[in-house]
């Protein structure tokens, strides 16, 4: 890593500003956010993780904080989870600790001791009190169970260092074990380690000192403070500042801030939440502690992180999706080059639903993340001369790629710009950070040398001369089939997403997967994005960072009234979003319910005609939706209307992306398809 700068950043001064601990000086101000990938669990998986961290360690990323590990088997995440409890561990751990300072970076252990949200029979927690999204019921320590609880942090701490590491993050926020003893909603306990605000926190405070003490004064323990709970009979904030002073007091080095619990009915890092909403409570902890503090969720950009800095909001910015989806933010912020960084749109559909699913975390824009040893893009031996037919983004990443690797690529698209269906994603509001993607790939064309022909609709001829051709073409939407089908009140979302069609006060939306459920928010809002506004945003959601409502920072939710009348509606029974992602379907059903957009499963349509929509909900009586207009979401089909031609002509075509698997569309399948297809030619 280069030294630091004697001079301030022309750009970003306060994000390159050197951090002084101490007992060492970091060189900059972005801290590297905890995120379990999947691979902390098998030391087997160690080389892999090794390498993940290396590229961020070279991108120039100040420190970094790996994904959790257990202190003991009682605190796993899931059975067979990442722990550090024994000797011979710790020696396995010196590779990844090595891969990370040979690029001059620093790295501390998390440990994450799970509680009641472990997915497993063998869960401790302050008091038997099941959380409401795990089957499992908690047993209660008993004192002496608390004693050793603190051991295992402090074993781990210790093994922590004797791995490497330069610190340790103690996880205290998100509803994990040390949240669950300092807050009133789950500590009913009435001995030394519960009841009032001292007794709740003393948990945190004895592990944070006997860490200190075990592990000297040159190792940093960094806290992750739950700043805002975001539930029902969380912290109040004289207990947040009074717990972040002990903390202080008991010799942690930096404090990180934590927003919400898991079980939380707010979303915290979904693309819908604005940069930066909750840098405020960070800044308001500012002026009763003396430490640096670290603010986080939702800051992805340099321009983000420099603001919160140079408001005085937080003394370190912490970025985990960011860096995942570009290991060389850090790097591109520092030599000016922020148009090249591969922005994280917190979509969450490779990193946090892959890991909910027991799947290794990856990158909807970065496939790379959490593969480095296994998807990479070597210089070509033999260039190619590569036609790509379809700009969205299969084609986009299949160009780019195979143009970095040293082919001559030729890029087609019938279209006025590039980007296919993320032109329509871009206009949903809470996708804002679709135009960010779109961005990136546009200088990616300019730098790697393709050659971009829009307006231009290729054929089989003009693809006759070249090497190789990639068809990425894309998706048409499914038509359907009832009477009225082809009534003018019948539309396609198409028409809807592109202006081509107004829709009436009251709108029936047929189909209700990812599209449905965009198109049903795009219908009933009206005018600013919240998520362009974090104070309107705050507003909808009930979230009061000033504390002035209840405990957890939570207040009455006051969402914007909807735009329109809108039904959703789906053919097969059951609730409607089912299959949407696992960690943001339920932000997009709590929206739409908030807006009192009518969700019907096991709908029968039975016709369109000048006074509405028929159907018949799961056998009972027909009724009547006297809707303005009825638009269509059922789906889409792959179009890739060269193959046959191609074929014919004796031309090999790979198909990707849409035009190749089109049940829904997935930007992530066809950013890695396109990739990975890339890396082999």
């Amino acid at each position: 890593m280069p030294a630091a700068s004697p001079t301030p950043h022309p750009l970003y001064p306060r994000l390159f500003e050197p951090l002084d601990l101490g007992f060492c000086t970091l060189p900059n101000r972005v801290l590297m956010g905890s995120m379990h990938t999947g691979l902390e669990d098998k030391a087997a998986d160690f080389p892999k993780l090794a390498a993940y961290f290396a590229e961020r360690a070279a991108g120039g990323v100040g420190l970094i904080v790996t994904g959790g590990f257990s202190p003991n088997i009682v605190g796993w995440l899931k059975p067979f989870g990442g722990t550090l409890r024994w000797p011979w561990e710790a020696g396995k751990h010196r590779r990844v600790t090595r891969a990370v300072h040979e690029h001059g970076s620093r790295i501390c252990l998390q440990i994450l001791h799970a509680g009641r949200y472990g997915y497993h029979p063998l869960q401790v927690a302050p008091s038997k009190i099941k959380a409401p999204i795990n089957p499992f019921t908690p047993r209660a320590l008993s004192a002496r169970g608390v004693e050793r609880q603190i051991a295992a942090f402090v074993r781990t701490a210790r093994l922590a260092r004797d791995g490497g590491y330069d610190g340790v993050e103690v996880m205290g926020s998100e509803g994990y074990l040390l949240n669950q003893f300092t807050a009133p909603r789950t500590n009913r306990r009435d001995d030394a380690w519960g009841g009032d605000v001292a007794k709740r926190m003393r948990f945190a405070v004895e592990i944070v000192r006997r860490i200190r003490e075990a592990c000297g004064p040159d190792f940093i323990i960094i806290y992750r403070l739950s700043m805002l709970d975001l539930v029902d009979k969380g912290l109040a904030w004289d207990e947040v500042v009074h717990q972040a002073q002990a903390i202080e007091a008991a010799g942690a080095t930096l404090i990180n801030t934590g927003i919400g619990w898991h079980e939380a009915r707010i979303p915290t890092i979904a693309t819908s939440v604005p940069r930066a909403a909750f840098t405020g409570v960070t800044a308001r902890l500012k002026p009763h502690v003396s430490l640096p503090l670290v603010a986080t969720n939702r800051i992805n950009m340099p321009d983000v992180a420099e603001g919160v800095l140079a408001r005085g909001e937080a003394d370190m910015v912490s970025m985990a999706r960011p860096l995942l989806a570009d290991p060389a933010w850090v790097s591109k912020a520092r030599d000016s080059r922020a148009d090249d960084i591969n922005t994280c749109i917190a979509c969450n559909q490779a990193c946090l639903d892959h890991v909910f699913e027991n799947k290794r975390a990856s990158c909807l824009v970065n496939p790379r993340a959490c593969a480095e040893t296994e998807l990479n893009y070597p210089a070509t031996t033999a260039p190619l001369r590569i036609a790509v037919v379809g700009a969205g983004p299969a084609g986009l990443a299949c160009a780019t790629v195979a143009a970095e690797r040293g082919h001559s690529v030729t890029l087609f698209d019938a279209a006025d710009e590039i980007g296919g269906q993320f032109n329509l994603a871009k206009r949903i509001p809470g996708k804002e950070e679709f135009h960010e993607t779109l961005r990136y790939f546009r200088r990616r064309v300019e730098q790697t040398g393709v050659e971009l022909r829009l307006r231009t609709r290729a054929d089989a001829d003009a693809l006759a001369g070249f090497d190789t051709v990639v068809l990425a073409t894309g998706i048409r939407p499914r038509t359907v089939d009832f009477p009225g089908a082809d009534h003018p009140r019948v539309v396609s979302y198409l028409d809807v997403l592109t202006g081509r069609v107004m829709p009436g006060d009251r709108v029936a939306v047929i189909g209700a997967g990812g599209i449905g459920f965009d198109v049903a928010e795009f219908l009933v809002h009206q005018g600013e994005s919240p998520s362009l506004n974090a104070k309107a945003w705050r507003a909808e959601w009930g979230v009061d960072i000033g504390y002035l409502g209840n405990r957890g920072g939570l207040t009455d939710a006051r969402p914007e009234s909807a735009a329109r009348e809108v039904w959703l509606l789906q053919r097969s029974p059951g609730r409607p979003g089912k299959r949407l992602g696992k960690t943001t379907g339920w932000i997009h059903r709590a929206t739409l319910k908030a807006r009192h957009v009518q969700m019907l499963g096991g709908v029968e349509y039975l016709g369109v005609d000048d006074e509405g929509l028929r159907i018949r909900v799961e056998g009972g009586d027909e009724q009547l939706l006297p809707v303005d207009h009825v638009v269509i979401c059922a789906g889409q089909e792959p179009h890739k209307p060269l193959a046959a031609e191609l074929e014919s002509l004796g031309i090999v075509a790979h198909v990707i992306g849409g035009a190749d698997v089109a049940a829904e569309l997935d930007a992530k399948r066809a950013i890695a398809q396109g990739s990975r297809l890339a890396a082999t030619l």
